[in-house]
């Protein structure tokens, strides 16, 4: 699925630290934990908890944050729709990777077994 440039721009230009509260907010008002919500972050990323309480004191960009993630191997196995996109179509590198965390906490938040979210192959 094509993104226009406009979207890939300003999801690059987000910061990691305005969207967590709201990750937290989400998966905590559906019964889940924080500790669950960083288990799914570090699984995708490879962030611990020191890492990314450091991203967000330094306020860091979607663009940083994913340049110095160690993504997943397994993350190509994140598929289907989030926020109207399905992640298996976007051909924007950047989004692309968004999306995928997007989609893990949705999951998270929807009460999905742990062991599904982090994806075996």
């Amino acid at each position: 699925m094509k993104t226009t440039p406009e979207h890939n721009r300003r999801i690059a230009e987000m910061t990691f630290a305005a969207v967590y509260p709201h990750y937290v907010t989400k998966v905590e008002k559906k019964g889940r934990t924080k500790e669950e919500l960083h288990q799914v972050i570090e699984w995708l990323t490879g962030f611990n908890e020191a890492d990314l309480q450091k991203m967000i004191d330094e306020k860091v960009t979607f663009e940083t944050f994913f340049e110095q993630a160690n993504l997943n191997p397994n993350a190509e196995l994140i598929k289907g729709v989030i926020c109207g996109y399905r992640i298996e179509e976007i051909d924007h590198f950047l989004t692309k990777q968004v999306r995928y965390l997007d989609k893990l906490v949705d999951e998270l938040a929807k009460g999905k077994k742990m062991e599904k979210i982090l994806r075996e192959k």
